[in-house]
């Protein structure tokens, strides 16, 4: 079958789709991770640039202290409803099942992130204290972290 385009044309979305499949086959390998440096106890930038471990725990503070869905900036894939257990009766059991859930499947959006252990959640008036283990593809992270 003849195409509609010129030869020279179909030479180069041949040549185009070749790219994009090579490009594709490379994205799909997990580089080291880079983010901008945050001091945890003030949740001020450094102005550094952290790589690796220390680049996750920098992602897990900012998803941890990022409501979903409420900036469009970022995708509703991104950050915990964490919000929704304050001013609210909860059993302990209750809070530490879904809140675990939550907090899982907001973290294993990273691919780098494989799971949470050790998961704790406390409720104290207007904050919630959670601490777990994050197992991740460069070691694990201890996060005690007030919410």
């Amino acid at each position: 079958m003849a195409s509609l385009l010129p030869s020279f044309m179909e030479d180069e979305i041949n040549s185009m789709l070749q790219s994009e499949e090579a490009s594709t086959a490379s994205t799909n390998t997990l580089t080291i991770p880079e983010e901008y440096g945050i001091d945890f106890k003030t949740g001020q930038m450094t102005g550094k640039i952290v790589q690796g471990l220390e680049a996750i725990k920098v992602w897990i503070w900012q998803c941890l202290h990022t409501e979903r869905f409420r900036y469009p900036l970022y995708s509703w894939q991104y950050g915990t409803r964490l919000e929704q257990y304050i001013g609210h009766v909860l059993s302990d059991e209750y809070l530490q099942a879904d809140c675990e859930d939550e907090i899982t499947e907001a973290l294993t959006v990273n691919p780098y992130i494989t799971g949470l252990e050790d998961f704790a959640a406390e409720k104290e008036d207007d904050h919630m204290t959670i601490s777990f283990r994050c197992i991740t593809t460069l070691g694990d992270i201890e996060v005690n972290e007030n919410v």
